[in-house]
């Protein structure tokens, strides 16, 4: 005869996997959501609304929003609303300041170890982003762009890789908000060039290509967001990791 707790045992895993994977599909879909911008930036939602808009529980909620605060995307208190995270001078500041300095370190590792199939992922990502551009489609050259510069730090280990994705998506959110994606840069001929440091195996070339990347990037930004700030901070992040990269870093007029 079977002890009580036989059965129990397969029955309580699989309510903790259910459980796992209810959080897990909440988590992404409300993320996707915010990065995406359905949900803007600095709006207040009742949780019981996103618990609708989601169909989540709330237990499943309550926890996917403990994640999506320690990623920095939503403010969440007991009782109170969510309120989806601001963007803000400062937090584009220092999360520039983090992407730069782990991307740059992250893609000198990554450089000696790449392969024939590597340099093929990277150059069919620069087909699909040059078809999205073309289409004006600002969601659809997501994936392209993500999954392109993701292969440019693997290198660096898993830890460190999803670091930086979570910052690369941070800023998606600035890209979308404020068009850093197509304007006043050829943002083509930078990832060409990134890619032709990569080929030609210089990872210093490579960190400096990719320091040019984002100096263009955070140029563009902060012309909108704040013309007139003082960016010696990201400038000193480029004299360290990419200082071939620092003259790029000037906001268009």
């Amino acid at each position: 005869m079977a002890k009580s707790g036989d059965v129990a045992a397969p029955s309580t895993k699989r309510r903790l996997r259910s459980e796992s994977q209810s959080v897990s599909g909440t988590h992404d879909r409300i993320r996707e959501a915010i990065l995406n911008r359905e949900l803007k930036e600095g709006t207040s939602i009742p949780q019981h609304a996103l618990a609708s808009q989601f169909d989540a529980g709330r237990t499943p909620l309550r926890e996917a929003l403990r994640m999506l605060q320690r990623e920095g995307l939503v403010v969440a208190e007991p009782n109170h609303p969510v309120r989806i995270a601001p963007l803000s001078p400062d937090d584009f500041e220092e999360l520039y300041v983090q992407r730069i300095s782990l991307e740059a370190v992250a893609v000198r590792m990554t450089v000696p170890r790449l392969v024939s199939d590597d340099f093929a992922e990277l150059a069919a990502a620069m087909t699909k982003m040059d078809h999205y551009t073309e289409a004006n489609d600002d969601l659809g050259f997501r994936a392209p762009h993500r999954a392109f510069h993701h292969r440019l730090i693997a290198g660096a280990g898993p830890k460190i890789s999803a670091e930086i994705d979570i910052l690369a998506d941070h800023g998606e959110r600035y890209r979308l908000a404020f068009g850093a994606h197509g304007i006043a840069v050829d943002r083509r001929s930078e990832h060409q060039r990134i890619f032709e440091a990569v080929k030609e195996g210089d990872p210093e070339l490579a960190a400096d290509c990719l320091g040019v990347h984002y100096a263009h990037t955070a140029a563009l930004v902060f012309s909108v967001l704040e013309p007139d700030r003082d960016l010696e901070r990201l400038q000193t992040t480029l004299r360290t990791v990419a200082p071939g990269a620092e003259r790029s870093l000037k906001i268009p007029a």
